[in-house]
């Protein structure tokens, strides 16, 4: 099996210098990358599987431009930082990062994460929770019950055959609820395009723990 391919964006170099020597103890994964700006991935074929990206970057950019110009490149986003700015944490979290790791973390904490995120799985722990919790600007999506029903069942992993089964609806029904949720989260500003995205969606409303 192929090493997963990651790339680092941090311009600190004690901090990339350390981030590569750890990952490069790790087998299953494969360091493609350390550069300083996003803009320097473009070029990167073929693109990493994930970027780990430190929110504060020295020529200034955005965090939720970053991610959102990483996942146009199809990568997936793990924010690695040491700041304790919570606006930051929240505008990354908005742009669909999965999870958020402090550069003060265990070696071993960091490595999981980055297995976890590769394969496109939230990583959530307190510093992420936290960060969604306090954000007023989550707009609220209004589901209806049955929606919350629906995506509680289907953000969690069941198929949309699962779901009818146990709701006593048809798939069709399914697929409609979730095409409305999608629509209606997507209405407020909140990306809902994917399972990952829903599922965390759900995490941010408290409709799954």
């Amino acid at each position: 099996m192929e090493p997963h391919r990651i790339a680092l964006v941090e311009d600190h170099a004690l901090v990339a210098r350390g981030f590569e020597t750890l990952v490069d103890g790790a087998p299953d994964l494969s360091l493609i990358a350390i550069v300083g700006t996003v803009d320097e991935l473009v070029d990167v074929d073929p693109p990493p599987a994930l970027v780990v990206l430190d929110l504060r970057l020295a020529d200034g950019s955005d965090p939720a431009t970053n991610v959102a110009a990483l996942h146009r490149l199809g990568a997936y986003v793990l924010i690695h930082t040491g700041a304790e700015d919570r606006a930051l944490v929240q505008s990354a979290a908005r742009s669909g990062a999965l999870g958020l790791v402090r550069k003060s973390s265990d070696p071993g904490e960091l490595l999981a994460a980055i297995r976890t995120a590769v394969r496109g799985d939230a990583v959530f722990n307190a510093d992420w929770a936290a960060a969604i919790d306090a954000d007023a600007a989550l707009a609220d999506a209004r589901l209806t019950e049955r929606e919350q029903e629906v995506l509680s069942m289907y953000a969690s992993g069941e198929t949309a055959v699962s779901v009818a089964v146990a709701l006593g609806i048809s798939r069709t029904t399914v697929a409609d609820y979730v095409k409305s949720i999608r629509r209606k989260y997507e209405a407020v500003g909140r990306a809902a395009a994917s399972r990952v995205d829903l599922y965390r969606r759900a995490i941010e409303d408290g409709i799954l723990e």
